[in-house]
């Protein structure tokens, strides 16, 4: 048998070979091409499209705008904090604020934790039923750690003291961290009025903020949960700010009695 009659013999076996390489090499391409898109463009599209949010909102404190070398901050009310009612699912309410993520870290809270409606497309969700901004109680949000703006992506570098700052159009409420914790995906208590409270019964007794993510990073098998307390809220004043989303820190005495 001739060279050639042997390669004619294996023809057709190499040219299945050989289209099976190239489904699998076309495959790798658009696996590739998912991937930047679900990792990158998302972040891209989702971050221009909620810095455009935070600006359509009128009310809203622009870090990334011209701020004055000297800002003029404001006094903490002695008064109880202004506590708005729980708006229609999907609409924006309101801005967070985390300067240990950045100076000019600046996102909308939107009412709703629906992924497709509110999560990937308008950044952290306020849960359904739980307390608003300055409330008695929990106010709960949460956010991705990857893909869709990120908002969350740092929530693990979040420590004891570090304020988090939420603007609405009625007043500032600046909330200290005061712990955080690694929970079951399905564990759903640590949103509860009294974080933790798996009867449903307890009573609230503080003001609470409670933020969720994904964990790990890249294994969304838990949640990585951080909690916080309100230290002190604020009705608008002009262009005055909290003086802790500029200083990124509270004055020495102002968490006196603020506990986890």
């Amino acid at each position: 048998m001739t060279a050639h009659a042997r390669r004619s013999r294996r023809s057709p076996f190499g040219a299945v070979v050989g289209t099976v390489g190239e489904i699998l090499i076309t495959l790798g391409v658009i696996l590739g091409l998912f991937l930047v898109w679900e990792l990158w463009w998302t972040n891209v599209q989702s971050a221009q499209a909620q810095a455009k949010d935070v600006a359509s909102l009128g009310w809203a404190y622009e870090p990334q705008q011209a701020q004055p070398a000297a800002p003029e901050y404001l006094t903490p009310s002695t008064k109880a904090p202004k506590v708005d009612k729980e708006p229609a699912l999907l609409k924006t309410f309101a801005t967070l604020y985390v300067p240990r993520f950045d100076k000019d870290y600046a996102k909308t809270i939107t009412e709703g934790t629906d992924k497709a409606t509110v999560l990937d497309t308008k950044g952290i969700g306020h849960y359904v039923g739980t307390a608003m901004p300055g409330g008695l109680g929990n106010f709960a949000i949460a956010g991705h750690r990857t893909t869709y703006g990120k908002p969350f992506n740092q929530i693990n570098t979040l420590k004891a003291g570090d304020p988090v700052i939420v603007q609405t159009k009625d007043g500032w409420y600046v909330y200290a961290v005061t712990d955080h914790l690694v929970t079951g995906w399905r564990d759903g208590e640590q949103v509860a009025p009294v974080p933790g409270d798996t009867t449903g019964t307890k009573k609230p007794t503080k003001r609470l903020i409670t933020m969720t993510s994904c964990h790990p990073i890249w294994q969304p098998i838990h949640r990585y949960i951080v909690h916080g307390e309100l230290v002190y809220w604020a009705p608008p004043d002009g262009d005055k700010v909290p003086k802790e989303l500029v200083t990124g820190k509270f004055d020495a005495g102002m968490l006196d009695g603020i506990t986890g």
